[in-house]
């Protein structure tokens, strides 16, 4: 038996990414509130408008709802109980997650260049209504970390949902984990060290400045394993030995 081709499986998960119910209206969702708060942050600057400055405001529902969106991605099989006919079709079942896991990525780089374009005539309405010069000016570089810690999130997302195969446990799991470090960081300098080493959202800040160090570095790395290789490689452990009924 041959198998299924990865690009057919390709296809089939990028397709199944969008023509859920819950995964359309949370891409819907998602643009529109990436575009609401580009244009509700035009509104409130004080100064010249920043193209950068407008996009990165979407950066709050983006990194709220792009980890849903792969949590569902990995979960929908044993929710939707179709799990049996996927793997049946495809036994080589770390194939299947593979697949799962593209798609989500890729959409989260689609859904931060979204972000660009929609600020780019936010930036030049807010400037031509207030008489001002905007700033167009983009580094690359900041460009770049801005959606590698986008990625990361969604990768984040992707792991936590292929660990616990529960839906509402593994988005309860993500969004709770901000609070849950600020709550950590507040017990004394033995919170603040868990936090500052292992709170993803504090270690992927250095990608977004120019405050990289071999420390920052060693602090990301040991997020990026305690949040997503770890529990991703225990979960695909899972998933290949999970029986299927």
């Amino acid at each position: 038996m041959t198998g299924v081709p990865f690009g057919r499986l390709l296809r089939v998960e990028t397709r199944k990414l969008f023509d859920t119910r819950s995964s359309m209206i949370i891409t819907a969702v998602m643009a529109v509130l990436a575009v609401a708060m580009v244009v509700g942050r035009a509104t409130v600057l004080t100064g010249p408008p920043k193209l950068f400055t407008l996009a990165g405001s979407a950066a709050v529902p983006l990194g709220i709802l792009l980890p849903v969106l792969a949590v569902l991605t990995m979960t929908g099989e044993w929710s939707h109980r179709t799990a049996l006919t996927t793997f049946a079709l495809e036994p080589r079942r770390a194939r299947v997650v593979a697949a799962k896991c593209l798609p989500a990525l890729g959409m989260t780089v689609v859904a931060c260049l979204f972000a660009l374009v929609a600020a780019v005539p936010a930036t030049a309405v807010t400037a031509a209504v207030r008489g001002v010069d905007p700033s167009w000016h983009v580094a690359p570089g900041t460009v770049a970390g801005w959606i590698a810690v986008m990625v990361l999130l969604t990768a984040q997302g992707l792991a936590t949902g292929l660990l616990l195969l529960n839906a509402p446990a593994a988005i309860v799991v993500c969004m709770a984990g901000t609070a849950l470090w600020s709550f950590v960081a507040q017990l004394g300098e033995a919170g603040k060290t868990l936090a500052a080493w292992l709170d993803l959202n504090t270690t992927t800040g250095p990608l977004l400045g120019d405050g990289w160090t071999w420390d920052s570095g060693a602090r990301l790395t040991t997020s990026v394993l305690a949040w997503i290789i770890v529990p991703g490689g225990l979960g695909i452990l899972r998933v290949v030995r999970k029986d299927v009924t």
